[in-house]
């Protein structure tokens, strides 16, 4: 895998790399105060939590526009202090992007990423990618479709995982929220994957650890067997891969619960405080 990709940014304060198609000086222009967009009256906030990501639209050299996703991750305590010695997020979601692409994986077009840092420390940082219409979490469909809609997206999804991890794509969060999908026609489904900073490039992915990446996925339990086996080769389908998913999804299922509750402990907290 290429360490970098696309062409330098060196606007002051930030620094980055945009792709090619997007280098010139009135897209830069404008991306060079990405906080004031995200401020903007005209950007469509998706997103306003831990990070901010909002929908703009940036204009091009020939007169037209380009409707541009910027995602905010804010770095504050225990993870500006690791900024001095690690990449930051936005870096790392440029980085896997590109992977996605240079493996032809799915994912909304890596556009640019920007950075500002005071001395060692990351202080701000943006990555932006094109925006896809027509496409929704891939949750909403575990709820909605019939049962045997269901399976045909479990199908499409099985394979679509089964080849991220056997051309070394790991999602560390591999959940309901990092799918997105699209139904092309009956039957026909198209996945692209986001929170591209979480995904790893590994030399080789074996079978109990693609089975563990599995966990975070909303699968409905009743076809949980299902989509493990749609997602194994026949010859691998052993009793011990069923075991192993189910151990580890108890294991997750549990740690999800004990945050819940530590949450709602911690918010209670606050309230008796005030």
């Amino acid at each position: 895998m290429k360490d970098e990709y696309g062409q330098l940014i060196s606007r002051l304060p930030f620094k980055g790399r945009v792709q090619s198609k997007y280098n010139h000086p009135l897209f830069i222009q404008a991306i060079s105060d990405c906080p004031r967009l995200l401020n903007d009256p005209g950007c469509e906030m998706l997103l306003d939590s831990r990070n901010r990501v909002g929908a703009v639209r940036l204009p091009l050299p020939d007169g037209k526009e380009a409707e541009i996703v910027i995602k905010e991750f804010r770095t504050l305590g225990v993870n500006k202090l690791k900024s001095a010695f690690l990449p930051g997020k936005a870096f790392k979601a440029w980085r896997g992007g590109n992977a996605l692409i240079e493996r032809d994986i799915e994912t909304p077009f890596p556009v640019a990423y920007l950075e500002r840092r005071k001395d060692l420390f990351l202080e701000e940082s943006f990555f932006l990618s094109e925006r896809v219409r027509g496409i929704e979490e891939i949750r909403s469909l575990f709820r909605e479709l019939t049962p045997s809609e269901l399976r045909e997206l479990l199908v499409s999804l099985a394979k679509y995982v089964s080849l991220c991890h056997r051309k070394g794509i790991l999602h560390r969060d591999l959940s309901d929220g990092n799918i997105l999908v699209r139904e092309e026609k009956e039957g026909a489904f198209r996945f692209y994957l986001i929170d591209t900073n979480r995904i790893r490039i590994k030399w080789r992915i074996g079978r109990l650890r693609g089975i563990k990446n599995l966990i975070r996925l909303g699968v409905p339990p009743d076809f949980q067997p299902f989509f493990l086996e749609q997602y194994l080769d026949p010859s691998q389908l052993k009793k011990y891969s069923w075991f192993w998913y189910k151990t580890n999804k108890m294991i997750y299922s549990g740690y999800i619960e004990l945050k819940k509750k530590l949450r709602l402990r911690q918010l209670a907290r606050k309230l008796k405080v005030q």
